[in-house]
């Protein structure tokens, strides 16, 4: 079983246009399509999609759309009653791939909710292989929730405790970082490695490999036992003390890039649970995110839509 944590899940609305987006104009869309989201179920989705038994943990009532999509969907959940909608994003996306996001905040959360979606995360990773840590966080939790959540479940179970993925960003993901509760595996992107590390400048190190290992090392140092980096078009990383790795997939035509690094994070658990070496981890991970990309808005794939054989893998030399 995969736990996954969605925080602050959405209603993912995707409008596509036939040509650039022009600002200040009145353009007509060629198709629309709308998905439950939010990092942490964009995983969980795209592990149902490849048959793994997976269960999404998130706020939200009963009759919220995010929650009756993932009904539709048959995708399994577990939910926390709350007193407020929550959100919808939008992405526009262009022929040539350009995507533009405009993601709302969500509804608040307040202490009481927050304990109690701790508590059901805690009580639902019983017997996990993992647990995903996933997403933005809502106004009203501090940003040392997943510090928190993965303080509290390693604190119930001990060495029983699931292994723990973090994907985040900016003061949630430093704080899970710089206080006791590093994961197992982070998925960052070139940014937020960057952001981590204080080595390059924005996305900079996904032109840069070796500064790019490098980072990712020093992140090993801090307690992190193996990062996935995500590098957009140049494919992406993995990094453990067992050695360093890229992998890349041939061009792709990209219809959009929503929820590919989720779709990679899936693939990569995808492997791992399946008894893979870290390079098939990897491999898996690039596969899934290239075939994501490839797919309209947050649109998961399937297995059988992923092509892992088409993916290279390179052993890189350690940073000393």
């Amino acid at each position: 079983m995969i736990v996954t944590l969605t925080a602050n899940p959405s209603l993912d609305r995707t409008i596509e246009l036939a040509a650039g987006l022009t600002r200040g104009a009145v353009q007509r869309a060629t198709a629309n399509r709308e998905e439950s989201g939010g990092k942490g179920v964009n995983v969980c989705r795209a592990l149902s999609a490849g048959g793994a038994e997976a269960l999404a943990i998130l706020p939200g009532n009963d009759d919220d759309p995010v929650l009756t999509g993932l009904q539709s969907a048959g995708v399994p959940y577990r939910n926390l009653p709350i007193p407020a909608r929550l959100r919808s994003n939008v992405t526009i996306t262009e022929p040539d791939g350009t995507t533009t996001k405009i993601n709302e905040p969500g509804p608040v959360l307040d202490r009481r909710e927050a304990d109690a979606l701790i508590e059901l995360v805690v009580e639902k990773s019983d017997g996990a292989a993992w647990l995903v840590l996933a997403g933005s966080l809502p106004p009203g939790l501090n940003q040392d929730f997943y510090a928190t959540v993965v303080r509290a479940v390693r604190s119930r179970y001990g060495e029983r405790s699931p292994l723990i993925a973090l994907d985040a960003s900016e003061a949630a993901l430093v704080a899970a970082i710089n206080e006791g509760a590093a994961p197992d595996l982070l998925k960052p992107n070139a940014e937020e490695l960057s952001q981590l590390t204080g080595l390059g400048e924005g996305n900079s190190l996904e032109d840069n490999e070796g500064l790019a290992v490098e980072a990712a090392t020093r992140l090993l140092g801090r307690g992190v036992r193996s990062v996935l980096a995500t590098l957009g078009s140049k494919g992406a990383l993995l990094v453990t003390a067992d050695g360093a790795w890229h992998a890349q997939h041939p061009p792709i035509t990209a219809l959009s890039t929503v929820g590919a690094g989720d779709s990679a994070l899936a693939g990569y658990l995808l492997a791992h649970t399946s008894g893979g070496s870290a390079p098939d981890c990897l491999r898996q991970a690039v596969a899934h995110g290239s075939a994501a990309a490839s797919l309209p808005g947050s649109t998961v794939p399937a297995l059988h839509q992923t092509t892992p054989g088409a993916v290279v893998v390179r052993a890189l030399a350690p940073v000393n």
